[in-house]
């Protein structure tokens, strides 16, 4: 029956070259607040080290059909999902085969796009879907700019994270203006964030000063409950729910929500 309403999916891509910054935590965790809030939520792990898949609490030794087998054509992105995870939302998974994906998908016609083409057939079964990027700017990242709408960079407020983050920017303009226009930066995520820092604070406010309003309002403190969940195959929500982390990816979902 049409009623007339349009679903819109929105497609995001949580990416950032430099590791150990949140990008996972995030993807997992806003993943898990945005499917509370009663949406429905595809989470793809984009990442060979599966993070993400054993965050959400899928043995990412035991799984067959991964989101490899998606790229390179022998699946259908159906037949990977995962429905309903231990976080409400269902996913994609990978593990280490996905490392040899870049290699096999070398020859391949419209290599960059193959993700955006599978998701085709699933696409308006979600509100939300999140894509966990690699840590390096290689094919697998660009396959998930390529099928997004837009990017989420998390980021520490460190010394050296200004000067990557300028080379993310360039990346998403080069990605904007040969494969997908319709590409833009939601937002930049303050994450691990400890405000006793005056070195955290100062990059704070440069982050402000050059992004804006492209800052999220929410900041991701660090936290043991965050630290501690992936360990169990949780969310943090589902962890510690009254725990900083968990109210401040719930606030950030909510700012998410609202954009």
């Amino acid at each position: 029956m049409n009623t007339g309403v349009t679903i819109l999916t929105k497609i995001l891509a949580i990416t950032n070259q430099k590791g150990g910054v949140g990008k996972t935590t995030t993807s997992v965790n806003l993943a898990a607040s945005l499917a509370a809030s009663d949406k429905r939520v595809l989470l793809i792990d984009l990442d060979p080290q599966a993070n993400a898949t054993m965050g959400s609490g899928t043995d990412k030794q035991s799984i067959q059909t991964t989101v490899y087998h998606v790229l390179l054509g022998d699946q259908t992105i159906a037949e990977a999902r995962i429905k309903a995870t231990q976080g409400k939302y269902d996913l994609i998974p990978a593990n280490r085969d996905l490392a040899g994906a870049e290699v096999e998908m070398v020859d391949m016609a419209h290599r960059e796009a193959r993700l955006k083409t599978a998701l085709e057939d699933i696409y308006h079964d979600y509100d939300y879907i999140l894509i966990d990027c690699p840590p390096a700017l290689n094919l697998l990242t660009l396959n998930g700019l390529c099928a997004a709408h837009a990017v989420m960079i998390p980021m520490q407020c460190e010394y050296y994270a200004l000067e990557g983050l300028s080379d993310l920017v360039n990346t998403i303009k080069k990605v904007r203006s040969n494969f997908n226009p319709k590409l833009h930066i939601e937002g930049l995520l303050r994450t691990m964030f400890d405000p006793r820092s005056i070195l955290a604070q100062q990059v704070s406010d440069q982050l402000q000063k050059h992004f804006g309003d492209k800052v999220y309002r929410t900041v991701i403190p660090r936290n043991i409950r965050l630290a501690e969940a992936p360990g169990f195959g949780l969310p943090v929500l589902y962890h510690d729910a009254q725990s900083k982390g968990a109210q401040a990816y719930l606030e950030l979902a909510r700012e998410v929500l609202n954009a």
